[in-house]
């Protein structure tokens, strides 16, 4: 299904890319961002800080990959039961089977690419792409050109050309590797929030953000271990609450993007909180 239509002005983030300073640390001081940042360190410290996450931190790991792969499959319209996806091992048939298989596949990889991702973004994101849409070879692993349909029908938001998506991607992946002092959160919930405004590829653009998402999380040492999966907290947040929230940042105007932020912070806590309920459980010994 393509989406089509008008294209809202590019967030902050991007408008701001070619001025001095750093854009992304400045968003850090629109309302609510410093509490919610402040709010997701206390929710991440209270996993890390659980005593089973000492002795059995790669259970909680894996753990947390398969419900993070889980919930965001569910974004992107597979919503299956958490032991659903555990016990199956064929993700080959419908749909939604092949789109729950592209975000386990998504979620394995996402480890591999840290080290890649601050030197060369779009490296990254072309992988995952290729990992997503192993079916489409033609289309696979690189922006979609002009005339392209986009296969994202979860998400109705005006598409940019492919020429502005292009230039956008570009400015997103400048941002990244110039680094800079803006909190975890700031960063993933921009390149999240952008990736899906834009929908740069053909298909999966879904999946892929929100790996993005994962990755800047992981890679900027806010979750090290991979165990907060925010894609939980999207999932139980809500679909139309996350469609709301991903159209403010799209407006561009402060308060939308300061939103956004928002809700990419409380994903990250829900995130955590699932964790730290299986850490209890696995103290039980009832997981």
């Amino acid at each position: 299904m393509s989406t089509t239509g008008a294209t809202a002005d590019p967030p902050p983030s991007s408008r701001e890319n070619a001025s001095k300073g750093d854009p992304l640390a400045a968003l850090g001081s629109l309302p609510g961002v410093a509490d919610s940042v402040e709010s997701v360190r206390k929710a991440v410290d209270r996993v890390y800080g659980h005593r089973v996450m000492r002795r059995r931190s790669n259970e909680i790991t894996s753990e947390a990959a398969l419900r993070g792969a889980r919930g965001s499959a569910a974004l992107s319209g597979a919503d299956w039961a958490l032991e659903e996806v555990r016990r199956r091992s064929d993700f080959g048939g419908d749909a939604e089977a092949r789109t729950m298989g592209a975000a386990l596949r998504l979620t394995a990889e996402a480890g591999q690419l840290l080290s890649i991702w601050r030197q060369s973004p779009l490296r990254v994101l072309a992988r995952l792409h290729l990992v997503a849409a192993a079916d489409k070879a033609e289309e696979v692993g690189r922006p979609r050109k002009e005339g392209e349909a986009v296969d994202e029908p979860l998400i109705g938001l005006g598409l940019p050309s492919a020429a502005e998506a292009h230039g956008r991607l570009e400015g997103l992946s400048e941002l990244v590797i110039a680094g800079g002092s803006a909190p975890a959160l700031v960063t993933a919930a921009v390149v999240h929030g952008e990736l899906l405004a834009l929908r740069p590829f053909v298909s999966h653009n879904g999946l892929v953000a929100r790996t993005a998402e994962r990755i800047v999380l992981i890679g900027s040492g806010l979750d090290p271990k991979a165990v907060c999966p925010a894609e939980v907290g999207h999932a139980e947040l809500g679909r139309e609450a996350y469609l709301a929230a991903l159209e403010g940042y799209v407006s561009g105007t402060p308060e939308g993007v300061a939103a956004w932020i928002v809700h990419c912070g409380r994903a990250i806590e829900l995130g955590a909180r699932e964790s730290t309920a299986v850490c209890e459980a696995l103290q039980r010994g009832a997981a």
